[in-house]
């Protein structure tokens, strides 16, 4: 049997062993291209159990599976032992309704948010259009997985939902809609500047800093909580705190089965790259996620100076 044939042979077995299958950059909680991150955050929203396989863990792996399935790029789907495609094919197929019935789940068909515009929100928008001679133009909402809202005037499209208030049209994508729902429009007049404020329900909490005080009486209390640490095996050799875990495949699988109220505390070397590691958990939807500030390094000169620095 070749190297090719063996690897053929793995990765049918992997197929064949769940309904769903997904091969991917990085994992499931924590996606490593944006392309992967689209293909995840449709089948969180239609389903709860199904198998990601993260293909920068073995270069092999990931060049076995372009020839398994004679198709160039990853992400790639499965279900049931059939290749669905990659991520333009899911995103179809999520919009029309196919991929619901592939997976035998329900489909309902996209409608379009409840949104409020606040009558000074209307005024402004109403002033806006006039100054730029917007006749005809419509205003688009789009909001994407981080929650990062954008308002601007554009031609009408029929194919974006249309949400109603206050006299005002607002024309959003599916997915945009989805996060909309709830969402209040106003407008702001301050000393210094005004501006358009969104109020979005659906927005994730913040990521709160806890100082590594706070963390060390919070163990010593014996409060339940994860704590994480980003570095990778290098890093942790030389200075780690004791029941950090390391984030690795294994943990992160743990992650994406756990109660969304889990407390998350995350930290790294100094607290930037544990700061975006707790970002990420918070956008999956995580509400009590914390980052220590300063991280290890401020936990040394702080709490346990036997830790190294370097």
């Amino acid at each position: 049997m070749t190297e090719q044939d063996a690897m053929h042979k793995r990765i049918s077995e992997v197929i064949e062993a769940e309904k769903v299958v997904l091969f991917m950059k990085g994992t499931r909680v924590m996606p490593q291209c944006g392309f992967s991150n689209t293909v995840v955050q449709i089948l969180d929203s239609i389903m709860d159990n199904y198998q990601t396989v993260n293909v920068l863990a073995d270069p092999e792996l990931r060049s076995g599976i372009k020839t398994f399935s004679n198709w160039p790029t990853i992400p790639q789907l499965y279900v049931e032992g059939e290749f669905i495609g990659g991520c333009d094919i899911v995103k179809d197929m999520f919009a029309s309704g196919d991929l619901h019935a592939k997976l035998g789940v329900s489909y309902e068909a996209p409608k379009a948010p409840a949104i409020t515009v606040t009558d000074s929100a209307k005024a402004a928008l109403e002033a806006a259009m006039a100054d730029m001679g917007s006749d005809g133009q419509m205003l688009h909402l789009t909001i994407n997985s981080g929650f990062q809202s954008q308002l601007q005037f554009g031609p009408n499209d029929p194919n974006k939902l249309r949400a109603e208030s206050n006299g005002m049209t607002i024309l959003t994508d599916s997915d945009s809609a989805k996060r909309a729902e709830g969402l209040v429009l106003d407008f702001v007049e301050g000393p210094e500047a005004s501006g358009f404020k969104i109020e979005n329900p659906n927005a994730p909490k913040p990521v709160e800093q806890l100082k590594v005080a706070a963390v060390k009486a919070w163990m010593d209390e014996g409060k339940s909580f994860v704590f994480i640490d980003v570095r990778g095996e290098d890093e942790r050799a030389t200075a780690k705190i004791e029941g950090a875990r390391m984030l690795d495949d294994a943990l992160q699988d743990e992650l994406g089965n756990m109660d969304r109220d889990t407390v998350l505390v995350f930290d790294c070397h100094h607290g930037g790259r544990s700061q975006r590691a707790a970002d990420h958990f918070s956008g999956q939807g995580f509400r009590n996620v914390y980052n220590m500030a300063g991280g290890i390094d401020a936990w040394s000169q702080e709490i346990d100076d036997s830790i190294a620095r370097y």
